[in-house]
């Protein structure tokens, strides 16, 4: 069976490649938490983030944007306490902030998902990459939508961040094409 790469042997990087990453996403939550926690993962490699990712649900509050707007500063001195995330200052506030930036844009757009699919006009990009090398770091979808996110209050959302947002939750289908997933995820499977 080939897989991407960058699946590697991890039996986490395998099962998160083969049922997760690519796969079309427009549940309000999974978006919210994939865009949370691909800002998270800025300056570390995504295993660290998977390897933490059910603290991040509990620490977070099950990523319930609203639950996470409200939080003050007893709230984050327990989150900068905790081990079992990332304990970096910037990327809590960051979390706050972008839930915040969440909760507006779901009352301008009516919802995360169609403002978000809006950068791809509302079906997946379908690639076709044959090697890792052809996989860029970012893209103009990319980079429109790290510069409207960052004009509405988001932080940590520079143009790379939200391409590995964008492959992750299937606005972009990067898949190789000898990947078993390729045809999968362009079927929505």
């Amino acid at each position: 069976m080939n897989r991407c790469p960058w699946a590697g042997n991890d039996p986490l990087y395998i099962q998160y490649h083969d049922h997760e990453w690519g796969l079309p996403a427009h549940d309000e939550a999974r978006l919210f938490e994939m865009l949370l926690l691909e800002g998270a993962q800025a300056g570390l490699a995504w295993i660290t983030i998977l390897r933490k990712r059910e603290n991040y649900r509990l620490a977070f509050d099950g990523f319930h944007a609203e639950t996470i707007a409200r939080y003050d500063e007893r709230k984050v001195a327990a989150l900068l306490a905790d081990p079992g995330i990332v304990r970096n200052r910037l990327k809590v506030a960051a979390f706050i902030r972008n839930a915040q930036a969440t909760l507006r844009v779901r009352e301008e757009f009516g919802s995360l998902d169609g403002y978000l699919w809006r950068f791809v006009g509302g079906q997946p990009i379908q690639n076709q990459r044959r090697t890792l090398k052809e996989v860029p770091p970012t893209s103009p979808e990319a980079e429109a939508m790290s510069k409207d996110l960052k004009k509405r209050g988001f932080t940590f959302v520079g143009p790379t961040i939200c391409y590995a947002f964008m492959q992750a939750c299937g606005l972009v289908n990067d898949h190789r094409v000898d990947c078993f997933r390729y045809t999968e995820v362009q079927a929505g499977r």
